[in-house]
This record gives structure tokens, sequence and C-alpha cells, in this order.
């Protein structure tokens, strides 16, 4: 168990926490390994094929399954994208592979109005804007100044024509009571799926942490559910693996309100949805919610859910 001493060491109770969740060697052993870096292609800026083209001139591709044709792993484990000139045209955008997943569950359609609640900074926003070719409206809002002015950026640069950025705190959106066709609450978390890509959230994380966002989270999915349209989609995501912050959430929601889950289904692997944590039973709904652990497909962690408003 070499990878989950080497863990034991930076955070005791990071391993104390997560031995329960996932008792395989291989998630210590991905957790530790370097993420493969991933891009998608832009289409609002040119041809899918054509931007293609140009980077197999200098890269082995290979296609993510579960986008829409746009999203590639680069086979080199080392790539500076700022000396790429498809970067700085915005031709190509740099985004972890499972976080591309969330986007395509929501799958905006062209004329919509569609929320990102905690947009920044903005991969996900501009991968909307993709999928509903420039037409119909985006709120992209973050409640962070400074992290608003990067989402600002990155969607000048991809091109979104459709967006109107905000400032405020997510739970602000409740007053819009059944507006939005769809939302995506991708919440803010304890990024343990993220520590493949900085390591700092191994060292630094905490279990304050994981109950700061989880009541975060229950405040921000309430919301989102509220400005949601009768009939419409929210999809809810994290980039970690603590039950707090994923199955609780939704299970809340469920109790709350009159909220519907439907099934996933996506090419790719994931690991069982928690149905009972720390002495806590959820809704076997949950069943239907994707839970990616980073040995599933060498990916980042993450977890999804698909939530629709009954008309």
């Amino acid at each position: 168990m070499e990878y989950l001493e080497e863990f034991r060491k930076i955070n005791e109770k990071l391993v104390e926490r997560y031995s329960k969740l996932d008792e395989s060697e291989d998630f210590w052993k991905y957790l530790y390994k370097p993420l493969r870096p991933s891009i998608r292609i832009n289409t609002l800026k040119g041809h899918l094929n054509e931007i293609k083209s140009l980077l197999e001139e200098k890269f082995e591709l290979e296609p993510i399954p579960w986008t829409k044709g746009e999203g590639f792993f680069i086979k080199r484990y080392e790539v500076n994208f700022g000396e790429l000139i498809e970067y700085s045209l915005g031709l190509i955008i740099p985004q972890e592979a499972s976080s591309m997943i969330p986007p395509v569950v929501l799958d905006p359609q062209p004329g919509e109005l569609v929320l990102d609640m905690a947009a920044a900074p903005g991969s996900k926003t501009t991968q909307i804007a993709q999928y509903m070719n420039n037409e119909g409206c985006i709120i992209a809002n973050d409640a962070k100044r400074d992290r608003a002015n990067i989402l600002i950026s990155n969607l000048n640069k991809a091109g979104v024509l459709i967006a109107k950025v905000t400032v405020k705190d997510g739970a602000y959106f409740r007053r819009y009571e059944n507006t939005f066709d769809k939302i995506l609450l991708d919440a803010p978390c304890s990024s343990v799926g993220m520590i493949r890509k900085n390591f700092k959230f191994a060292r630094t994380w905490s279990m304050g942490k994981v109950y700061y966002h989880s009541k975060l989270q229950k405040r921000l999915i309430l919301a989102a559910y509220k400005a949601l349209k009768p009939g419409g989609v929210l999809v809810y995501s994290t980039c970690t693996v603590d039950p707090l912050e994923n199955e609780e959430v939704v299970d809340f929601l469920l109790q709350k309100t009159d909220a519907k889950l439907e099934k996933i289904n996506l090419p790719l692997k994931s690991t069982e949805p928690v149905l009972e944590w720390e002495g806590k039973k959820y809704s076997d709904e949950l069943k239907k919610t994707l839970r990616i652990h980073p040995q599933d497909n060498d990916t980042e962690a993450f977890y999804i859910a698909k939530i629709r408003k009954p008309r």
C-alpha cells in the first residue's frame, strides 16, 4: 500500500475518512498520479475537423468518449498550452476530461435561458455556449469579483456572445422562481478530486471544509431548483468524493422538494453511489446519480446528478 502510506504522511485525516469510502489501492495510486492533459475543441471559433487536423500535426489525440466529439486526451503528459497558437486564438480550451461531463448531461439547446450558478473560471460556460451555438442566453455567475474577471476574459477569448456575467451569491437567484430552462450548479467543494491537478488539496483538506461546503451546497441547490422552470433540468456536480457534499446534498433536495432524478447514461466507468454513510441512509433514487473515482477512467474524481422539476 505504497500510495496509501504516502498520503498518510501528508494528511492522516484524509486517509482515515476516504479509506472507508474506497478501500482499493488504485484509488490512492490514481490520486497520486499526474492528470492526462485534455482539451476541448471550440467550434465557436472554427470547424472541428480543421482544428483537429492542426492539433494532429503536433500531438496524438485520443477521443474522450463521453463528449460530443469535441473532447480529446493528449497522449503526452506535459503540454505547454501557452506556446500553442490554437490556445492563444481560443480554438482549443484546456479542460479536465471529467469536468466536461456536467454540460453534456445538461444538454443545453440553442435559444434556451441557462444559468451557470458558479461559473468561474468558465470552461463549462464556454462548453454550454458551444452546445447552444451562441444562440439564447447564459447567465454566468460567480460570487467573487476577481474570479468573475477571469470568467469574462475566458468567455471573450472563446468567442462567447450570449453570456451575461453577474457577481452574486448563488442563492440570490432563488428570487427568479420558475425562470430558467437549464441550470448548472457546479458547486464549490472540498476538491478532493483535484488532488491530481494540485497536491495542495491533499495537504489542506479538513473536515471543516467538508462541513462548510455541504451547508453551502444545500443552500445553493435549493435556490437553483426554485429558479428552474417546471420541466427544466438542473445538473448538480462537484469535483470531490465526500458523500456529505454529493449524495447527502441531492438527498436533501429530494426531501425538501418534488425534484425527480434522471438516470445518466454515458460511455464511461463509474463507482456505485453511496446510499448509507455514517449511520445515515439516503434514497435509493441516488442510484441514478454518477459517482466517478479517479481510477474509473483515469480522470479527476467527479459527482454528477441530473435533476428534473415536474411540470
